[in-house]
């Protein structure tokens, strides 16, 4: 059996086993990684530690430690909970503001786990004082979660935009977010009218309100400056052209320097798993590259689909893979550097309509309760039986979203790439 072969069962054995287990698909691959690189194709140890992403992982850590910052020291849960008050009591409102709440939190850095995590817990005690649905309540965390989770600065949108920009697709940071956000904003409009929305009339008793007192908690000081240190640098990114993972690096050493957040905490805050997971994946991938085995990998793809219909047919496989596997661990490094390959055997095909439909597709299903996102929304919910039907609820429109971003993709992914 040849390298390039081994390599691809290798990739594909690693998806199984994220799929069927627990382990960490990231030291799964760096250890068949070695293992195929240096005895199945013959390349020194050198050459396998080369295929390791330094600047990915310089990027997301930095990233992500920042916002480990603003979490640990509370601003974050500051934020959102000072954010409710803008519903003034109203019902309906509710499930559109914890949409917007949760997009803004992931948006800015965190991520949409670390969005959820922070936000459903608020959201579900809040929506069961105000008999708003629960099942409405989540679709709208975690769709607004991962609405805000390809923004070029989040630690996903990091992932993504520089898995695209090695294949060749750079340069459409804010195309991939634009296409993100609204394939999340119409699932969830139809949800919102699915069930029950409309029908949340009058006010919410016992619910803050503008004018009235709640139990929010105040402003500290150590909020204000990691809050300002935070928008500073955002600034920074986007108008001065800084370093994303760099200059993230800095913004945290000066939060700590001033004492606004806890150094111990911050760091153990760090999605360390997630790390690892897509830096040990695009290390096999780099390893595939070499070998050959992402042409056989490409080749297999190009059986599935014809120029007019790639683009559901890869929204389609990765939110069916992505349903049981992690989306920005395995499927994005996976799936998007086969887009040009792709392209060329197929002989027709729009390459950024192809890459995000894969980044649509497979995050539309991310709210399955096989999923974190998904899971800690059943967790929020204390009623045991209310916390099963939830399962079940979502699991069904988890399942069902495979078709729906399929088909949203199909429609939609090449309107976006024309842009």
């Amino acid at each position: 059996m040849n390298a390039a072969t081994l390599s691809l069962l290798a990739l594909l054995a690693a998806i199984v086993l994220s799929m069927a287990s627990r382990l960490n698909v990231g030291l799964i691959a760096l250890g068949l990684a070695w293992l195929i690189g240096v005895f199945g194709a013959g390349l020194g140890v050198e050459a396998v530690i080369s295929g390791y992403p330094v600047p990915l992982f310089l990027t997301i850590t930095g990233v992500t430690l920042l916002f480990a910052c603003v979490e640990s020291n509370g601003a974050l849960r500051v934020l959102a909970s000072r954010a409710v008050l803008v519903a003034d009591g109203r019902r309906w409102a509710l499930p559109i503001l914890f949409f917007l709440i949760a997009a803004f939190v992931s948006m800015v850095g965190p991520g949409s786990i670390s969005s959820v995590a922070l936000v459903v817990p608020l959201a579900m005690a809040i929506g069961l004082r105000a008999r708003v649905p629960a099942l409405l309540i989540a679709l709208a965390v975690t769709n607004g979660a991962n609405a805000g989770n390809l923004s070029p600065i989040s630690a996903v949108g990091v992932i993504a935009n520089s898995r695209m920009a090695e294949a060749g697709l750079g340069g459409h940071e804010w195309r991939v977010f634009a296409a993100n956000f609204l394939a999340h904003l119409l699932v969830t409009a139809v949800a919102f009218l699915l069930f029950g929305g409309l029908r949340l009339h009058g006010p919410a008793e016992g619910l803050p309100d503008a004018d009235g007192q709640s139990d929010t908690p105040p402003f500290e000081r150590r909020h204000l400056l990691s809050i300002a240190i935070v928008a500073a640098w955002i600034v920074g990114v986007v108008f001065l052209k800084l370093p994303l993972g760099l200059s993230a690096f800095a913004a945290v050493a000066l939060i700590l320097a001033l004492r606004s957040a806890s150094q111990d905490l911050t760091i153990a805050l760090v999605p360390w798993n997630v790390v690892l997971m897509v830096t040990g994946v695009a290390t096999l991938i780099a390893l595939m590259e070499k070998t050959g085995g992402l042409t056989l990998f490409t080749s297999i793809l190009a059986r599935l689909a014809t120029p007019g219909t790639v683009n559901g047919v890869m929204a389609f496989v990765t939110g069916a893979i992505s349903t049981y596997s992690s989306t920005s661990g395995v499927v994005l490094p996976a799936f998007l550097p086969t887009v040009p390959q792709l392209v060329q055997q197929l002989g027709g095909g729009d390459p950024l309509a192809i890459a995000l439909s894969i980044n649509v597709g497979s995050a539309l299903v991310d709210v399955s309760p096989l999923s974190t996102l998904g899971a800690l929304c059943v967790a929020a919910v204390k009623d045991p039986d209310e916390s099963q039907r939830l399962f079940h609820r979502l699991l069904a429109w988890g399942l069902s979203m495979v078709l729906a971003g399929a088909a949203i993709c199909q429609i939609s992914a090449p309107l976006f790439a024309r842009i």
